[in-house]
């Protein structure tokens, strides 16, 4: 067992000296800000078509379908291709999507059912990309400043979660979404372009024939490890009940009154709570109670989802998001380092695809949970008793998977890997 190394000036120098890592880490950036930009446009775009509530949520849904079907195959292609294309062809397709979206706007199309097809094909391009880049990560840096290169990849996607939306919805209101759109475009562009330039690492090849048990063989490796399966699980429910994000446009148009300009602060306030933290990270190591913080994260994250949904003040409501985002961090994190530092190179993709899996569940399924029961009960009590629920999921979860709540020392790295 080992603590987790801090971050200081001499190592961030060490990991941004290391040139693929570094093109992978700015083409993943910019393509986390369009995202981030992207859903904020969205969410408006069919709110303000629609006033339906119901309709955020099957934005989430229409994304999370394809992401279904294709996340556990893009896990055995990530295993058995070389990851790099992969990602540049998820990015290519996202980049369609961006286009799509401006054609739809320009054309003024008054349904929105075009755009939830335009979020389909963008959530399968998510669920191909997310398994292919978590693998790739590893091959991109030495093993000494592996844990740190994770630091950094969690903060720049913090501050995209940070900067993306407060653009985002500053660029809607005094634009309009045809701009924000064709932002989007631009930043994909870039990002397609830092793929293009890093060279492709070494990796390890699964080999033999690809059958539906190799497909399988990330969510057996899951189920026989009860700390990753526990920590995965852990996250997609609480997200999952707790997706009070989901219907921040609703929130921002009808109950705090804050317009465009307003829900881009909202959209970046779990973002500015999560950078804070992984400042934290880097600077205070996590090297004991793992466990245990990672419990008192998820209970956190529900009070403040609670503390969210009853507030009717902009600012608590800022203060509330930034807590959440906080305490998501912690959640993320542990999720994340224990998933590449317990999985060998090979099995990197499918493992990371049974994540991504977990992931997409909790946010885009979560988004129409959420949509669906504020169409059901009202916007706030749909997000209180998400937040409630959230709570009971810690409790529960810390009694059934003992050997996670227990869990003192992250554990040392797996030994097959590709990375140097």
């Amino acid at each position: 067992m080992s603590e987790l190394p801090s971050v200081d000036d001499t190592s961030l120098k060490a990991v941004l000296a290391e040139t693929p890592f570094r093109k992978f880490l700015s083409a993943r950036f910019l393509s986390a800000i369009a995202i981030q930009m992207q859903t904020v446009a969205v969410g408006l775009q069919v709110y303000n078509l629609t006033h339906d509530p119901m309709d955020l949520g099957l934005v989430g849904l229409s994304q999370f379908a394809p992401f279904l079907i294709l996340v556990l195959f893009a896990g055995q292609a990530a295993d058995r291709w070389t990851r790099k294309y992969i990602v540049l062809g998820c990015f290519a397709v996202q980049w369609l999507c961006a286009g799509a979206l401006c054609l739809l706007t320009y054309l003024h199309v008054p349904q929105v059912w075009p755009v939830f097809v335009v979020m389909c094909v963008f959530g399968a391009a998510r669920a191909c990309v997310m398994p292919a880049s978590q693998a790739l990560t590893p091959n991109l840096i030495s093993h000494a400043l592996f844990r740190k290169a994770i630091v950094i990849n969690s903060s720049t996607w913090q501050i995209a979660t940070i900067a993306g939306p407060a653009v985002g919805g500053l660029a809607y209101g005094l634009y309009g979404p045809l701009f924000v759109y064709a932002c989007v475009l631009g930043l994909t562009t870039w990002s397609i372009v830092a793929i293009i330039g890093m060279r492709s690492p070494p990796q390890l090849v699964s080999v033999g024939q690809a059958t539906w048990r190799t497909v399988l063989h990330g969510v057996q490796f899951v189920w026989k490890r009860p700390i990753l399966l526990g920590a995965i699980s852990l996250d997609l429910f609480a997200v999952l009940f707790g997706g009070a994000t989901a219907l921040l446009p609703a929130y921002a148009t009808d109950i705090l009154f804050v317009g465009p300009e307003g829900l881009g602060w909202l959209r970046a306030a779990p973002g500015i709570g999560a950078a804070l933290i992984a400042g934290v990270l880097a600077y205070r190591p996590m090297g004991r109670n793992v466990g245990w913080v990672l419990f008192v994260s998820v209970a956190i994250f529900g009070a403040a989802t609670i503390v969210f949904g009853l507030s009717r003040s902009f600012w608590v409501s800022l203060v509330a998001l930034a807590v959440l985002g906080g305490a998501d961090m912690i959640s993320v994190f542990v999720r994340q380092l224990l998933v590449q530092l317990d999985t060998p190179d090979d099995m990197r993709g499918r493992v990371g695809a049974v994540s991504a899996m977990f992931i997409g569940a909790s946010n885009e399924l979560g988004e129409f949970e959420s949509g669906s029961t504020a169409a059901w009960w009202g916007l706030i009590p749909a997000v209180v008793l998400g937040g409630a629920a959230t709570i009971a999921i810690a409790g529960i979860w810390a009694r059934f998977f003992p050997t996670l709540r227990r869990m003192d020392q992250f554990p040392a790295p797996s030994g097959s890997s590709a990375g140097r």
